[in-house]
């Protein structure tokens, strides 16, 4: 569809019955009450004309209106701080205190108001430092649209947009805000995130019946929509959380859908609850049968839940990232959300678009060829003609974004249309694959001129000369980009439509080269070496795509065009695409497509694109990820962006992923080796010992320290077998890893318990003095056998801060047995023997361990990991988190 303009800022036309009157210019208008009205009494009731607002009129609105955001995204300490008492872990410790302060146990008391203040300090630095580094990520995240200041056009952010601003928005670009249309040529708008319909909508400047439905409010561009095809200008009209989109994305709140890595967090917390409950009344019960004070039972049965409960993952987890969002940041990619970074390392399958990938991206105009392959000026006139800047404006270059098109400019000037005057034209769709306009030529000749891909130009050209075929196979084994120039006369047309794409005479080709990145070679060898399988989705011809490929060394397992996947159905497509490397001339519906039955095969897809034709598919994948260049739809589409267009970057973000991976996971085995098989053995204990092994204020001092040791280990090194293939959440490995180590923990304590009665004759105070130094060793040293399948120390070593912790914990944990507060905690001090016993027996653990690792790991060796497939609630939840990204929701 395609209309004229309005052609003067004022009209004298009366407001529509029902509209407001006394609201002041420049207030803001609903888009419903500015489809109904013309054109020009929505600029006069804004206060605004043709020419946009001044730049005064806009600052002096900024400063009344505010950002045109939905939700501010700043690091708010308040809130923060507040979501640390949510948690269920602190509420028990919280009522355990109290109980304890009751029950005049103030040791107790101290200890858990200390465990309580470190958990709720440390959570809240982290989850802090995490929001912070949030920020920092959205703060580089820009969008900018292009606004008539002056009557000037000038880049603004789009968060700067204000009621009365005049807006231009062209193919591939996200709609800033609720715009009233004041010209349209050939607009069309994908509105499927507001009216749920699949087809876009066409656009124009005709005023539509008061109280007409959102789907039917044709004369306005919505916030959030994508333009699908064509060019317009408007005015806003609305912004931020009084625009449609705005309503609704304010009423969804802020909860995010959860990612693979929240996913696996949330059922690794699910299986330690049911360990903690399974074991909390298995001894509150025993402890009941054995006729001791039902308070005190209750304390320690508490205290072993929190034991068993590793409160600082939540802290490991969020330092991980955060140290991970730097890293990926010094290597030029920007996450948006933290918790993506997992997602990156887990991908195994990368989809990837070619231009500027795998190729230089600076696209140049080699020579405009006749079809018979003879130098042609007349096909690099009409090439000009079709591009979809205006010839009388071919100065300012203003190209649209289009490469080609700016490559086309670049390498002729302007003589070659002079005195050429465009009168109607068709703009470029991914649909059509073509661009056309109606010019009349300096000598009064008026042409329909079509400009577009090869197949569809010739498609619909009459008589072409056979030695055409010939040429355009040579130019494309070459490896060269081709268009395809044709007209024919105009026969009266003044607005192309698609039904006039007919009756053409070839004239020629434009031929362009994008040469293979130097790079990119060595980008595919190390993903490659990551696991990470490269498939190439490109719209471009079959033969040049195969042509790169090969002069970057990536084995081809066959092609298949977009022509082939139209006849295949998803099971015929999904056997085919596991082996097929390359897939051209491809629709945006069908990336998406392919993407989404990757995904079904139980891998885990990466996509990367920078256009309009990629969103979909962004969407689709596990991973969406462009370019900080790319058109903002994809930028709002992805979840990580690249500040530099090369697989290198990407397989370090990927690298950084799995490495955080591997070390969060070191925590989990930790927590469900050695932890649970103190907390099993205390609860034996307490079965047969004629006293508590462990005092309730002990277990918990125990737990704080061993908890603060970990911290240090998202500092730690990975192996680098580790970062080579990808790592998925498995839960079932980690119960069995729980099953196959705790009881191992367990005989030592209980070997541990043979040697403090039989051989030490050690009473309550020296019993617990001895078991909480043995305990807290085993649990806090074992790190350093489980981090690695290799053989620590010598072919695999920790990181320096890791040492430290974890040494630093062990010490301190000896020295209050040995210091004057150890009758104050509860314990007898120490004899050297003891100690010495004691060390050795820790060091025999950790042999028993390395052992036992070795035996562990050669048993599953061929084991499968554990695949995840998602719904399609969480697909649609997770195409509006990531849309909620984009700049016009949040500043």
């Amino acid at each position: 569809m395609t209309s004229a303009g309005i052609r003067s800022g004022r009209h004298p036309h009366p407001h529509p019955e029902g509209a407001e009157h006394a609201r002041p210019a420049g207030a803001g208008m609903s888009a419903g009450e500015a489809a109904a009205c013309q054109a020009a009494v929505v600029l006069d009731r804004l206060g605004s004309s043709m020419a946009g607002l001044s730049s005064d009129e806009a600052a002096r609105r900024l400063a009344r209106f505010g950002s045109n955001a939905v939700r501010t995204h700043h690091a708010q300490p308040l809130r923060i701080l507040r979501r640390q008492f949510r948690s269920a872990v602190l509420v028990l410790l919280a009522v355990t205190a109290v109980i304890s302060f009751f029950l005049g146990q103030r040791a107790d008391t101290v200890v858990i108001g200390v465990i309580l203040l470190a958990s709720v300090g440390l959570g809240f630095l982290n989850e802090y430092r995490a929001e912070r580094a949030t920020d920092a990520l959205h703060s580089q995240l820009r969008h900018s649209a292009t606004v008539l200041r002056g009557g000037m056009p000038v880049k603004v952010d789009v968060t700067r947009l204000l009621p009365g601003d005049v807006v231009r928005v062209a193919l591939g670009e996200v709609v800033p805000a609720d715009l009233r249309l004041l010209t349209s040529n050939g607009l069309q708008c994908e509105e499927n995130v507001l009216t749920g319909e699949s087809l876009p909508a066409d656009k124009g400047v005709d005023p539509v019946p008061s109280g007409s439905a959102l789907g039917d409010l044709a004369s306005c561009a919505f916030m959030g929509t994508v333009v699908r095809a064509g060019s317009g200008t408007g005015v806003v009209v609305a912004t931020g959380a009084h625009a449609e989109f705005g309503r609704i994305a304010t009423g969804l709140g802020e909860r995010q859908p959860e990612t693979d890595f929240q996913v696996g967090l949330r059922r690794f917390s699910v299986l330690l609850l049911q360990v903690a409950v399974t074991l909390t009344v298995l001894i509150f019960v025993i402890n009941l049968l054995l006729h001791r004070p039902l308070l005190e039972s209750l304390l320690f049965s508490l205290a072993i839940a929190v034991g068993i409960t590793p409160q600082l993952l939540p802290a490991v987890v969020s330092t991980s990232l955060a140290i991970g969002s730097k890293e990926l940041a010094k290597r030029r990619v920007l996450v948006k959300r933290l918790v993506c970074i997992e997602d990156l390392g887990d991908m195994d399958v990368l989809v990837t678009d070619k231009t500027g990938t795998l190729t230089d991206g600076r696209i140049a105009f080699l020579a405009a060829l006749d079809p018979a392959g003879g130098r042609s000026d007349r096909v690099l006139q009409l090439g000009l003609l079709a591009t979809e800047t205006d010839p009388a404006q071919s100065g300012a270059r203003a190209t649209g974004g289009n490469p080609l098109d700016a490559a086309l400019w670049a390498a002729d000037g302007t003589d070659a249309v002079a005195g050429c005057l465009r009168l109607g034209l068709l703009p470029f769709d991914h649909d059509r694959q073509m661009t056309s306009t109606v010019v009349r030529t300096a000598d009064g000749t008026e042409l329909l001129v079509v400009k577009g891909a090869p197949e569809q130009v010739l498609a619909r050209c009459i008589a072409v000369p056979p030695q055409a075929a010939g040429l355009l196979q040579q130019q494309f084994t070459a490896g060269s980009r081709v268009v395809a120039v044709a007209s024919r006369p105009a026969a009266g047309t003044t607005v192309p439509t698609p039904a006039d794409e007919r009756d053409l005479m070839l004239a020629g080709f434009l031929v362009f080269l994008d040469r293979p990145k130097a790079s990119a070679g060595a980008s595919l060898q190390r993903l490659a070496e990551l696991g990470i399988e490269v498939k190439l989705c490109t719209g471009d011809n079959p033969v040049v795509a195969e042509k790169v490929c090969a002069d970057l060394g990536l084995a081809s397992g066959g092609t298949l065009t977009g022509a082939d996947l139209i006849g295949m159905d998803d099971e015929a497509l999904a056997a085919a695409a596991r082996t097929t490397t390359i897939f051209a001339r491809v629709s945006p519906e069908q990336k998406a497509r392919l993407i989404t039955l990757l995904r079904r095969r139980g891998r885990a897809v990466g996509f990367l694109g920078d256009g309009v034709n990629d969103a979909l598919a962004l969407h689709a994948a596990d991973v969406g990820v462009s370019v900080d260049t790319a058109t903002d739809v994809a930028k709002d589409a992805a979840d990580v962006v690249l500040l530099e267009k090369d697989l290198g970057v990407l397989a370090d973000g990927v690298t950084e992923g799995r490495r955080i991976f591997a070390n969060t996971i070191k925590y989990v085995l930790m927590g469900t080796s050695s932890n649970f098989g103190n907390m099993f053995s205390a609860a034996a204990a307490s079965a047969v010992l004629p006293f508590l092994p462990m005092l309730p204020s002990q277990i918990l001092l125990n737990n704080l320290l061993y908890d603060a040791g970990q911290l240090t280990i998202p500092t730690d090194r990975v192996d680098r077998e580790q970062l080579h293939a990808p790592s998925h959440w498995d839960i079932g490995f980690i119960r069995r890893f729980m099953v196959f180590f705790g009881p191992i923990s367990s005989l030592f304590d209980f070997l541990t318990f043979a040697v403090l009665l039989g051989v030490f004759r050690a009473g309550p105070e020296l019993f617990r003095a001895g078991w909480f130094v043995e305990s807290l060793a085993t649990q806090t040293l074992v790190i350093f056998v489980i981090r690695t399948r290799r053989s620590p120390f010598t072919r695999s070593r920790p990181s320096r801060p890791l040492m430290l912790g974890a040494g630093a914990t062990v010490a301190v944990g000896a020295a209050l047995v040995m210091s004057p507060l150890a009758h104050l905690l509860g314990f007898a001090h120490l004899p050297v023997v003891l100690l010495i016993t004691l060390a050795a027996m820790v060091i025999a653990y950790l042999v028993l361990i390395e052992l036992a690792k070795r035996i562990f790991y050669a048993e599953r060796e061929g084991r499968v990991p554990h695949v995840r497939t998602r719904g399609a609630r969480h697909r649609i939840q997770r195409r509006a988190a990531r849309f909620s990204q984009g700049a016009p929701l949040r500043s």
